[in-house]
């Protein structure tokens, strides 16, 4: 699946923050909410429910894009890096 099959119709966000949203959601180890209040800081108003629902949506499409040895790895409730 390629980010060209991705239909963003029927969203109220343009395409751009809704891709933001979830890149930072898989590339990051962060909650819904802390994604939530980081969009609110910077004055994009949406919920935690709203990134679930685009998570589960347009992630397999952003997960795939990501290397493997780019993505954080939890070991033993500490975060470390594969480099």
């Amino acid at each position: 699946m390629s980010e060209s099959t991705v239909s963003y119709k029927r969203h109220r966000f343009p395409p751009a923050i809704i891709a933001h949203v979830v890149w930072l959601y898989f590339r990051y180890p962060l909650s819904l909410r802390l994604v939530e209040e980081m969009l609110l800081e910077r004055g994009v108003v949406v919920s935690y429910e709203t990134v679930r629902r685009w998570a589960k949506k347009f992630g397999p499409v952003v997960h795939a894009g990501f290397d493997a040895s780019d993505l954080p790895v939890m070991t033993s409730g500490i975060l470390t890096r594969s480099w």
